[in-house]
């Protein structure tokens, strides 16, 4: 799981990019697939790790947090995926532009995944995964 400063972050990130668009699922938060069945997108951490890289007097001791984010958009089967995949393009441009976080550098979100286990249920879910690391100091 991310740190609290990298998650508050990336979801602060992400609502400004995505606005209205769809609901949103973040991190250990309890939510149900929207009643008419429209699209949502799910917010993941899945790995974090963290070292220590930099000696320096207490306050200036540098930690490094390396992990990734992955970004999970269902939307309702039988709609192609123009839309779909036009939505992942609006969640990877909003990753790739940010500079407005000291000390957090995304990489390169990846392109959508796209392969026979995109059907799932009645959505069709793409997903895109992003590295990233955070400075910390202390």
């Amino acid at each position: 799981m991310a740190s609290k400063a990298v998650n508050d972050a990336v979801i602060a990130l992400i609502e400004g990019a995505w606005g209205n668009t769809t609901p949103i699922i973040k991190p250990n938060q309890e939510g149900e697939t929207p009643t008419d069945g429209g699209a949502f997108l799910t917010i993941q951490f899945p790995v974090a790790t963290e070292e220590h890289i930099g000696m320096a007097a207490v306050g200036n001791r540098t930690f490094r947090e390396n992990g990734a984010i992955r970004l999970v958009l269902s939307t309702p089967r039988g709609e192609g995926i123009d839309q779909a995949l036009t939505r992942i393009e609006t969640l990877r441009n909003a990753l790739r532009a940010n500079d407005s976080v000291p000390h957090l550098k995304l990489l390169s979100p990846s392109p959508a995944f796209l392969d026979d286990g995109n059907d799932s249920g009645s959505y069709f879910v793409l997903s895109s995964v992003c590295e990233y690391y955070f400075d910390n100091f202390a």
